[in-house]
């Protein structure tokens, strides 16, 4: 079964993805912030990440950026509502820091299946099995 964390500070949305992956047959891990969903992901990573871009603490933005660092092939579905400005330049700036895609809140249901399934469709086809692994 293929995992999925998602990091976002509203519960609501956590629970909203939860319940969508569920039933797509999706393992789903959850954090508050990048702080936690880093920590999840270096004790066991999961085959993607959905985060949200701004959040206390860590903000999906630094999370991109330290995971990428450590983790290149970490697979990233960034998302965001705007805060102060609008979404759109919260998601090129995480694009360009690799994110594979990017989806504007609130989520279409069917654009956040369709860009799942085509991240790890590739990463499935690149490396032979679903699993991303950890660089030693």
């Amino acid at each position: 079964m293929q995992r999925v964390l998602v990091i976002d500070d509203e519960p609501q949305i956590r629970s909203l993805l939860r319940l969508i992956l569920e039933r797509e047959g999706f393992e789903v891990e959850e954090a508050t912030d990048g702080i936690a969903g880093i920590k999840i992901y270096r004790q066991n990573p999961v085959d993607l990440i959905i985060s949200d871009l701004i959040m206390p603490n860590k903000d999906g933005i630094g999370m991109i950026i330290e995971l990428k660092k450590e983790f290149p092939d970490v697979k990233i579905i960034a998302m965001s509502g705007g805060g102060l400005n609008k979404p759109e330049g919260y998601l090129e700036g995480a694009k360009k820091l690799g994110a594979q895609r990017t989806l504007t809140k609130p989520i279409d249901r069917d654009k956040l299946l369709r860009a799942i399934k085509d991240i790890l469709k590739a990463n499935q086809s690149q490396t032979g099995h679903p699993k991303t692994n950890k660089i030693l």
